[in-house]
């Protein structure tokens, strides 16, 4: 009879301890997947465009329309392609807008 109460003792304790060892398995494991997580990256930093659109503008022969569109289409877009013209591919935003008739709006 005290051979049989050990037993069932010694059964019972060791299923406490693989239930307890499962459980600090899944609370490591989901800690570590909540520290691996990535962080969604930072907004990029809004450029002055009043500058990026003077320097873009600068030789244009309409330089106040120039600049309306470029002020516009870099409000939006938060870039401006480097140089006076072109480039477009640094900044596919402002190249991809269009106006009512289909033409490039940003200069």
């Amino acid at each position: 009879m005290a051979l049989s109460r050990l037993c069932m003792a010694l059964l019972l304790l060791s299923l406490l301890l693989i239930h307890q060892a499962e459980s600090d398995y899944m609370i490591k494991h989901t800690v570590i997947q909540l520290n691996t997580a990535e962080a969604p990256p930072p907004p990029p930093p809004h450029i002055d465009c009043d500058g990026a659109c003077d320097a873009r503008c600068q030789l244009s022969s309409r330089p106040h329309l120039c600049k309306r569109a470029c002020g516009t289409c870099c409000a939006r877009c938060n870039c401006v392609p480097p140089g006076t013209s072109g480039n477009y591919d640094a900044c596919p935003c402002y190249a991809n807008m269009t106006t009512r008739g289909s033409r490039h709006k940003c200069p």
